[in-house]
């Protein structure tokens, strides 16, 4: 019977011990789990127009070979997607049976639209253009995009001042039209007048909603000619009113980083992947998830002209690579 007992004892503790040390394998899994878990899932995303370089035959294939599951999709003022390549007739976002087919082969390849890119001339065609995105918002309601891209570059108007108060009015107007949907819309920061982040801050905030931001281009602030170092304050600035990205860089030679430059300057030739410029992915990945940002992270290669052919499809299959550690926080 004391036998018996001490076995009981024994088997006690070495059952207490089991599972205290699978409790604390239990414990540390779920930490694990909750730290992936309140880290954003950030789809990582190409350019339309970036696709046909991989060399496959159409847009889902090509997006596959990058393992990317996003595009962003230029859309004209007629609803026609055109750089979605590989089909003899383009795919349309202007009617229902267009829409019907877009949406029959994203599903059919587990695929999503991160971004609906507009190339806008508000202020040449401010009726045709608002019309234009009624339609690309209506199209993004039913297909779950989340963003739009918008152009907001002055062409005929030419004093700032009075561009700006164009801009919150069309702005205002954007928000009207797209009233019965939750899309967001993200101006680009590009050129000469939007790439000034007090410009930017001053929109958003006579627009004076959440559906009305920013797609961010990470080098467009540098190519402007603002010192790398400010950069990070640009982005966290306007963190908020982020909805989409355009993820691209710039290796300028080290003396000229930190200074103000002409704008533009050298771009042509020192514009170069996400993985071999200046700036900092990880920084912006940091801005990002404290705004609690639910975007895409978006590839956009300007560099690739500068490549051989055969070289552009490994490129940004490392780029979107680069881009998912970048989203994993490794």
């Amino acid at each position: 019977m004391q036998f018996a007992n001490q076995q009981t004892r024994r088997g006690f503790l070495k059952d207490s011990l089991a599972a205290a040390a699978a409790m604390s394998v239990m414990s540390m899994n779920e930490l694990r789990a909750a730290e992936k878990a309140a880290k954003p899932r950030w789809i990582i995303a190409c350019r339309d127009a970036h696709l046909p370089e991989t060399g496959e035959p159409g847009a889902w294939s090509a997006m596959k070979v990058m393992k990317v599951e996003g595009v962003e999709v230029s859309v004209d003022l007629a609803g026609k997607c055109g750089h979605l390549h590989g089909r003899e007739k383009p795919y349309s976002i202007a009617k229902p049976d267009d829409l019907k087919v877009l949406a029959d082969d994203l599903k059919k390849h587990d695929l999503k639209i991160s971004a609906f890119c507009l190339h806008n001339h508000f202020d040449e065609n401010l009726e045709g253009e608002l019309e234009c995105v009624k339609m690309t918002a209506r199209a993004a309601k039913e297909l779950g995009v989340p963003a739009v891209r918008l152009d907001i570059v002055p062409r005929k108007i030419k004093d700032e001042k009075e561009f700006l108060e164009f801009a919150i009015k069309t702005g205002k107007q954007v928000v009207e039209v797209s009233k019965d949907t939750d899309v967001r819309f993200g101006v680009e920061n590009h050129g000469g007048t939007t790439n000034k982040p007090e410009f930017l801050k001053a929109m958003f905030e006579g627009v004076g909603t959440k559906r009305f931001g920013l797609t961010l281009d990470t080098a467009n602030f540098y190519w402007f000619g603002h010192p790398l170092a400010k950069l990070y304050g640009y982005w966290e600035e306007l963190a908020p009113y982020i909805c989409h990205t355009h993820c691209k860089s710039i290796n300028y030679p080290e003396s000229e980083r930190e200074k103000q430059r002409k704008m533009g300057w050298e771009y042509g030739k020192y514009c170069c992947p996400v993985y071999e410029g200046d700036i900092d992915f990880k920084k912006l990945a940091a801005i990002l998830r404290k705004a609690d940002y639910k975007g895409d992270l978006c590839i956009e290669n300007e560099s690739l002209g500068r490549f051989p052919k055969e070289q552009r499809r490994e490129i940004l299959i490392k780029e979107a690579a680069f881009l998912r550690k970048i989203a994993e926080g490794a």
